[in-house]
Protein backbone atom coordinates (compact mmCIF):
# COMPACT_ATOMS: atom_id res chain seq x y z
CA UNK A 1 0.00 0.00 0.00
CA UNK A 2 1.13 3.19 -0.77
CA UNK A 3 0.25 6.18 1.70
CA UNK A 4 0.14 9.29 0.79
CA UNK A 5 1.63 11.77 3.59
CA UNK A 6 1.37 15.35 3.50
CA UNK A 7 4.16 17.33 5.85
CA UNK A 8 3.31 20.27 7.49
CA UNK A 9 5.53 22.73 8.71
CA UNK A 10 4.95 22.15 12.64
CA UNK A 11 6.49 25.97 13.35
CA UNK A 12 7.04 28.74 12.32
CA UNK A 13 10.21 30.30 11.43
CA UNK A 14 11.66 32.43 14.09
CA UNK A 15 13.95 35.38 13.55
CA UNK A 16 17.08 35.06 16.06
CA UNK A 17 19.85 37.03 16.76
CA UNK A 18 23.23 36.31 15.06
CA UNK A 19 24.66 36.43 18.84
CA UNK A 20 22.19 33.56 19.47
CA UNK A 21 23.49 30.77 17.37
CA UNK A 22 27.14 29.06 17.87
CA UNK A 23 28.84 27.20 15.22
CA UNK A 24 31.47 24.71 16.22
CA UNK A 25 33.12 21.90 14.05
CA UNK A 26 31.73 17.97 14.97
CA UNK A 27 35.02 16.21 16.52
CA UNK A 28 32.88 13.48 19.23
CA UNK A 29 30.73 10.31 18.22
CA UNK A 30 28.03 12.44 20.04
CA UNK A 31 28.72 15.19 17.92
CA UNK A 32 28.78 13.40 14.84
CA UNK A 33 24.80 11.17 16.17
CA UNK A 34 23.63 15.05 16.30
CA UNK A 35 24.86 15.78 12.80
CA UNK A 36 22.92 12.87 11.80
CA UNK A 37 19.97 13.11 13.79
CA UNK A 38 18.94 16.81 11.97
CA UNK A 39 19.76 15.51 8.56
CA UNK A 40 17.45 12.61 9.09
CA UNK A 41 14.93 15.03 10.25
CA UNK A 42 14.95 17.29 7.55
CA UNK A 43 16.27 15.66 4.66
CA UNK A 44 14.79 11.73 5.49
CA UNK A 45 11.37 13.09 7.15
CA UNK A 46 10.62 16.45 5.32
CA UNK A 47 12.14 15.77 1.84
CA UNK A 48 11.42 11.64 1.77
CA UNK A 49 14.73 11.65 0.91
CA UNK A 50 15.95 7.32 0.84
CA UNK A 51 18.32 6.72 3.36
CA UNK A 52 20.62 5.86 1.61
CA UNK A 53 20.77 8.40 -1.16
CA UNK A 54 21.39 11.12 2.67
CA UNK A 55 23.82 8.68 4.12
CA UNK A 56 25.80 8.56 0.75
CA UNK A 57 29.35 7.39 2.03
CA UNK A 58 30.69 10.58 2.65
CA UNK A 59 30.15 11.21 5.93
CA UNK A 60 33.27 9.93 7.35
CA UNK A 61 35.73 9.95 3.74
CA UNK A 62 37.01 13.88 3.97
CA UNK A 63 34.77 15.16 5.30
CA UNK A 64 34.08 18.40 8.14
CA UNK A 65 30.79 18.82 9.64
CA UNK A 66 29.56 22.14 11.23
CA UNK A 67 27.13 22.09 13.73
CA UNK A 68 25.05 25.24 14.97
CA UNK A 69 23.47 25.28 18.41
CA UNK A 70 21.45 27.47 20.14
CA UNK A 71 22.37 27.10 23.70
CA UNK A 72 22.91 23.67 23.86
CA UNK A 73 20.30 22.48 21.34
CA UNK A 74 21.65 21.59 17.79
CA UNK A 75 19.70 23.11 15.40
CA UNK A 76 21.11 23.15 12.04
CA UNK A 77 24.42 21.42 10.13
CA UNK A 78 26.35 21.44 7.33
CA UNK A 79 28.73 19.07 5.40
CA UNK A 80 32.29 20.63 3.81
CA UNK A 81 34.27 17.94 1.79
CA UNK A 82 37.85 18.95 0.58
CA UNK A 83 39.45 18.88 -3.19
CA UNK A 84 42.44 20.08 -4.24
CA UNK A 85 41.72 23.91 -5.31
CA UNK A 86 38.38 23.65 -4.27
CA UNK A 87 36.03 22.91 -1.02
CA UNK A 88 32.32 21.37 -1.54
CA UNK A 89 29.61 23.01 0.47
CA UNK A 90 26.68 19.97 0.84
CA UNK A 91 24.11 18.70 3.24
CA UNK A 92 23.06 22.95 4.71
CA UNK A 93 20.04 21.86 7.04
CA UNK A 94 18.15 23.72 9.72
CA UNK A 95 15.61 22.71 12.33
CA UNK A 96 12.04 24.06 11.01
CA UNK A 97 11.53 26.40 13.96
CA UNK A 98 14.83 27.92 13.68
CA UNK A 99 14.41 28.92 9.42
CA UNK A 100 14.51 32.37 9.98
CA UNK A 101 17.81 33.52 8.36
CA UNK A 102 20.44 33.44 11.64
CA UNK A 103 20.95 29.82 11.57
CA UNK A 104 21.80 29.22 7.86
CA UNK A 105 23.57 32.55 7.65
CA UNK A 106 26.12 31.52 11.10
CA UNK A 107 26.61 27.96 9.21
CA UNK A 108 27.17 29.46 5.72
CA UNK A 109 29.75 31.99 7.44
CA UNK A 110 31.67 29.56 9.62
CA UNK A 111 32.07 27.31 6.62
CA UNK A 112 33.67 30.15 4.40
CA UNK A 113 35.71 31.35 7.67
CA UNK A 114 36.98 27.75 7.90
CA UNK A 115 37.70 26.94 4.19
CA UNK A 116 39.66 30.27 4.12
CA UNK A 117 41.55 29.32 6.95
CA UNK A 118 42.53 25.99 4.98
CA UNK A 119 44.21 27.91 2.14
CA UNK A 120 40.75 27.64 0.01
CA UNK A 121 40.01 30.78 -2.53
CA UNK A 122 36.52 28.75 -3.94
CA UNK A 123 34.31 27.30 -2.34
CA UNK A 124 31.00 25.65 -4.93
CA UNK A 125 27.80 23.97 -3.71
CA UNK A 126 25.53 22.23 -5.43
CA UNK A 127 21.71 24.00 -5.01
CA UNK A 128 18.58 23.34 -5.42
CA UNK A 129 17.44 25.41 -7.72
CA UNK A 130 14.39 26.44 -5.42
CA UNK A 131 16.50 27.48 -2.73
CA UNK A 132 19.21 29.30 -4.88
CA UNK A 133 17.78 32.87 -4.19
CA UNK A 134 18.00 31.83 -0.55
CA UNK A 135 21.49 30.91 -0.64
CA UNK A 136 22.68 33.67 -2.88
CA UNK A 137 21.17 36.30 -0.34
CA UNK A 138 22.61 34.71 2.87
CA UNK A 139 25.89 33.03 1.56
CA UNK A 140 26.21 36.15 -1.26
CA UNK A 141 26.57 32.97 -3.54
CA UNK A 142 26.84 33.68 -7.48
CA UNK A 143 25.43 30.76 -10.09
CA UNK A 144 28.48 29.34 -12.33
CA UNK A 145 28.04 30.44 -15.66
CA UNK A 146 27.58 28.12 -18.64
CA UNK A 147 27.21 25.50 -16.18
CA UNK A 148 23.69 23.56 -16.83
CA UNK A 149 21.19 22.52 -14.50
CA UNK A 150 21.41 18.60 -13.51
CA UNK A 151 19.28 16.59 -11.12
CA UNK A 152 19.50 13.87 -8.57
CA UNK A 153 17.37 12.84 -5.40
CA UNK A 154 14.53 14.10 -7.09
CA UNK A 155 15.53 17.38 -7.37
CA UNK A 156 16.61 19.98 -9.73
CA UNK A 157 20.12 21.53 -9.08
CA UNK A 158 22.35 24.44 -9.56
CA UNK A 159 26.20 24.78 -9.08
CA UNK A 160 27.11 27.91 -6.91
CA UNK A 161 30.13 29.43 -6.43
CA UNK A 162 32.07 31.83 -3.30
CA UNK A 163 35.12 33.18 -3.94
CA UNK A 164 37.10 33.11 -0.92
CA UNK A 165 40.37 35.59 0.55
CA UNK A 166 42.53 33.22 2.89
CA UNK A 167 43.62 35.40 6.02
CA UNK A 168 46.98 36.31 6.83
CA UNK A 169 47.27 33.53 9.09
CA UNK A 170 45.60 30.46 7.02
CA UNK A 171 47.27 27.25 7.65
CA UNK A 172 50.01 26.24 4.63
CA UNK A 173 52.79 23.93 4.49
CA UNK A 174 55.14 26.29 6.55
CA UNK A 175 52.86 26.95 9.28
CA UNK A 176 54.39 25.64 12.93
CA UNK A 177 54.18 22.09 13.26
CA UNK A 178 52.32 21.99 16.32
CA UNK A 179 49.54 24.39 14.80
CA UNK A 180 48.82 21.85 11.49
CA UNK A 181 48.97 18.99 14.47
CA UNK A 182 45.57 20.95 16.28
CA UNK A 183 41.83 19.92 16.01
CA UNK A 184 40.26 20.58 12.69
CA UNK A 185 39.16 24.85 13.31
CA UNK A 186 40.86 24.87 16.45
CA UNK A 187 44.42 25.82 15.12
CA UNK A 188 44.66 29.29 16.73
CA UNK A 189 44.45 27.46 20.16
CA UNK A 190 46.67 24.95 22.28
CA UNK A 191 45.42 21.44 21.64
CA UNK A 192 46.66 17.92 23.73
CA UNK A 193 49.91 17.69 21.48
CA UNK A 194 50.42 21.53 22.68
CA UNK A 195 50.57 20.26 26.05
CA UNK A 196 52.19 16.90 25.36
CA UNK A 197 55.65 19.13 24.68
CA UNK A 198 56.54 19.61 28.45
CA UNK A 199 57.58 16.20 28.41
CA UNK A 200 60.87 15.71 27.08
CA UNK A 201 61.58 13.61 24.21
CA UNK A 202 62.44 10.20 25.52
CA UNK A 203 62.59 8.14 22.32
CA UNK A 204 60.86 5.24 23.61
CA UNK A 205 61.03 2.96 20.94
CA UNK A 206 64.78 2.94 20.73
CA UNK A 207 64.62 1.55 24.82
CA UNK A 208 65.77 -1.96 24.51
CA UNK A 209 62.57 -4.37 25.30
CA UNK A 210 62.94 -6.89 27.79
CA UNK A 211 61.42 -10.20 27.37
CA UNK A 212 60.53 -12.95 30.06
CA UNK A 213 59.71 -15.28 26.96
Amino acid sequence: MTAKIRLAEPFEPVALPKEAVSVTVAHTLDDLMQVMAIRSVVYMGEQLCPYDEEFDGNDLAGATHLIARIGSQPVGVIRLRWFCDFAKLERLTVMPHCRGGAVPRALLEAAFELAAKKGYRQIMGHTQVRLAPVLMRLGKVKIRPGRARFTFSDHEYVETIRELTPPDDAVTIDSDPLTILRPEGSWDRPGILDHSTTRPATNPHLQPVHSSC
